[in-house]
């Protein structure tokens, strides 16, 4: 809409300007034939003079030379004359002075002019005009008079005609050039209220654009780089018009699906872990209370029967000295495996003791620092339990360090762990063989993020944050 009007208010400025170009063409036509038609009068108004002055040099000299311009203003003026009329032929006031003009320049030349030179010349006394002779004047006769008389009276009815038709050629100049001022006037006005018009236009049109169409695409822009980000709530408000209004709707869309989509995903990602957790913990009470037990019930009963064997027999003492001491270190390699799969500790006694016993258990020696009171939500403390074994496990194997940190804080509704060492350094927690990798696994399933920081020979520090949403 927009680019219409601006091309409707072009093309009408431009309409304008080429409407009054034309006028300003016409008026200068006009102004020249009005130029045309005072030179044409003057020339016409000299031939009925020279026609007069001609005549009169003849009636008073008898003298044929001036007959010569009388003769020539006699053949000129027809044609002259009618070159006029065609000049005027648009404008009904001038063309009837041109036609009387015309009518009474040919009936002096007929009527009049060229009757007298005629008689004249038969008669030089025939009409009685004063002709010089022998040094003397002679006065006119009353025929002569009445003759001179007829042909000033008939000389000024046409000069008057004359300047009736110059008085409206130069009214007819005077209105055309009135015409021509107004026409550039209203081209000018049209062209500077155009030119606003457009300026004004285009900056509204400029300003329309900034604020429907630049600025929801740079927020959309915005929203893009946070949904890039991870943040899957960036949203953008739908009050685009067109199609920055369908994008935005595209867009929220998108990020409502891939939100929804992440929850699911997360979901389920949590309820694998809290299901494998389930097993292993199952698995750990059917060690203990199953196969655990009735491997310590054997080593008892070995003992029993190795302290009630006869004093007399000690080919037995032997065999079953062995044999109990196989059943107690089978007793505890099935503790050892049983931690492993889900330490007792943890379920019984919280996060705090179990990373205590941690810290007992390295190899390594471990600076503890854990303020976690009460307990957290199991999912919570199994993933950080897991964080901090497997973090020490590979701090034994892999960083030759001297000394080993563990911090836990519950801050903000967030358990945020640290482990560092001061090994070489070097970790990481990509490829398929590190156990960092499933770690993360397990945290981001719960909403939570690990960050490993290992530059080469300056140790290796991981943080891991994990959401607390119970207790």
């Amino acid at each position: 809409m927009a680019g219409a009007v601006l091309a409707l208010i072009v093309g009408g400025a431009f309409a304008v300007l080429l409407a009054s170009i034309g006028d300003l063409r016409d008026a200068r036509l006009r102004e020249q034939r009005s130029a045309e038609v005072l030179t044409l009068a003057n020339r016409l108004e000299r031939l009925i003079i020279d026609m007069e002055t001609g005549q009169r040099g003849f009636a008073l000299t008898g003298e044929g030379s001036f007959l010569q311009p009388w003769q020539a203003a006699i053949d000129t003026f027809p044609g002259q004359a009618s070159a006029m009329e065609r000049l005027v032929a648009g404008i009904p006031a001038e063309r009837a002075l041109a036609e009387k003009i015309t009518a009474a320049g040919d009936s002096y030349i007929d009527d009049y002019t060229v009757p007298l030179v005629e008689a004249l010349r038969r008669d030089p006394d025939a009409t009685g005009t004063p002709r010089a002779k022998e040094g003397e004047r002679r006065d006119p006769g009353a025929t002569g008079t009445a003759r001179a008389e007829e042909g000033k009276r008939r000389v000024d009815a046409l000069r008057a005609d004359f300047d009736a038709l110059v008085t409206a050629a130069l009214g007819s100049a005077r209105a055309e050039q009135r015409r021509s001022d107004a026409a550039a006037q209203r081209a000018t006005a049209v062209g500077v209220a155009g030119l606003i018009a457009s300026v004004v236009l285009i900056g509204a049109y400029s300003h329309y654009l900034a604020r429907a169409v630049v600025a929801p695409v740079r927020r959309l822009a915005g929203a893009t780089r946070q949904l890039a980000d991870g943040d899957l709530q960036a949203r953008v408000p739908e009050r685009g018009a067109g199609e920055i209004g369908v994008l935005q709707r595209g867009f929220n869309t998108m990020a409502a699906t891939l939100s929804r989509q992440r929850s699911e995903l997360a979901a389920s990602r949590s309820r694998i872990v809290a299901s494998a957790d389930q097993a292993r913990r199952r698995i750990e009470r059917d060690l203990h209370d199953g196969i655990q037990q009735r491997l310590v019930s054997l080593v008892l009963e070995v003992r029993a029967i190795q302290a009630t064997s006869p004093p007399d027999r000690p080919e037995l003492a032997e065999p079953l000295d062995r044999l109990a001491d196989a059943l107690g270190e089978a007793v505890d390699e099935l503790r050892e495996i049983s931690r492993g799969i889900h330490p007792a500790i943890l379920s019984e006694a919280g996060l705090g003791p179990a990373l205590k016993a941690l810290a007992r258990r390295s190899p390594v020696p471990v600076e503890l620092d854990v303020e976690v009171p009460g307990r957290l939500p199991e999912p919570v403390e199994v993933a950080a339990y897991y964080v901090v074994s497997e973090a020490l496990t590979n701090t034994a194997k892999h960083a030759r360090a001297s000394v080993a940190t563990v911090r836990a804080r519950l801050e903000d509704g967030r358990l945020r762990l640290r482990v560092r060492d001061d090994g070489a350094g070097g970790a990481t927690a990509s490829g398929s063989g590190s156990g960092l990798l499933g770690l993360a696994d397990r945290v981001e399933a719960l909403g939570g993020t690990v960050r490993v920081d290992s530059p080469p020979g300056q140790g290796t520090t991981l943080d891991a944050d994990l959401p607390v949403t119970g207790g």
